[in-house]
C-alpha cells in the first residue's frame, strides 16, 4: 500500500506492506534511529514519536495507520532551520544540564514523552509528571533527574515566549 505522511516537516511517500510497524519504517525506510526499539510490547515507551501532535508508541502502530498523518521523531525536534543553525529543543537541552540520561537508550522516547507533557500541561505538578512518563522505563536511572529536567524544561519554556513546545 502506498502511503502519504509528513516526518520532521518533510513530505514522505512510501509502498508499505500492512504489516509494516511505524518503527521500521521510521528506521529502516528513513533512517531516523533515534527512535528505539526497546521491547516491541508498548511496555518501555523507548519508540514514542508524535503523531499528529500526540505521543504514540510506534511499535504497536502500523505504517499504514499513519497514512496522510504528521510524524515528529526526535531528528526533527531540534529548533531552527536545517544545518549548524538549529538548536536543541528546550527539554533536550534540560535533559543534558539535568544529567537526565545515562545510558542514553530511552532518552528519546523520555524526551518526546515529556514534550507531549508539557504541551498539555505547561506549568505540570510533580504527579502530573510521574503519571506523563509513566509509559516510559529507564533501565539505569532513578527517575530523579528526569523529573528534574522537565520541571527545569516547563520553566524555561515558560519563561522564554520564543522557546515553544514540541509542533
Amino acid at each position: 500500500m502506498n502511503i502519504q505522511l509528513m516526518i520532521n516537516g518533510i513530505a514522505c511517500s512510501a509502498d508499505v506492506e500492512d504489516r509494516t510497524l511505524l518503527i521500521d519504517l521510521l528506521r529502516d525506510g528513513y533512517g531516523l534511529t533515534g527512535t528505539h526499539v526497546g521491547c516491541d510490547t508498548s511496555q518501555c515507551g523507548c519508540c514514542t514519536v508524535h503523531v499528529d501532535g500526540e505521543a504514540v508508541k510506534s511499535c504497536t502502530m502500523l505504517a499504514v495507520q499513519a497514512d496522510g498523518s504528521e510524524i515528529l521523531t526526535i531528528e526533527g525536534l531540534a529548533i531552527g532551520s536545517s544545518g549548524a543553525a538549529r538548536e536543541v529543543h528546550p527539554v533536550q537541552a534540560a535533559f543534558a544540564a539535568c544529567h537526565g540520561l545515562q545510558c542514553g537508550f530511552c532518552t528519546p522516547g523520555m524526551i518526546m514523552a515529556s514534550c507531549d507533557l508539557l504541551n498539555r500541561h505547561p506549568d505540570p505538578t510533580e504527579a502530573q509528571i510521574l503519571e506523563g512518563l509513566s509509559g516510559n522505563l529507564c533501565r539505569c536511572t532513578g527517575y530523579v533527574n528526569i523529573v528534574k529536567a522537565v520541571r527545569q524544561a516547563a520553566t524555561q519554556m515558560r519563561n522564554q515566549p520564543s522557546s515553544r513546545s514540541a509542533p
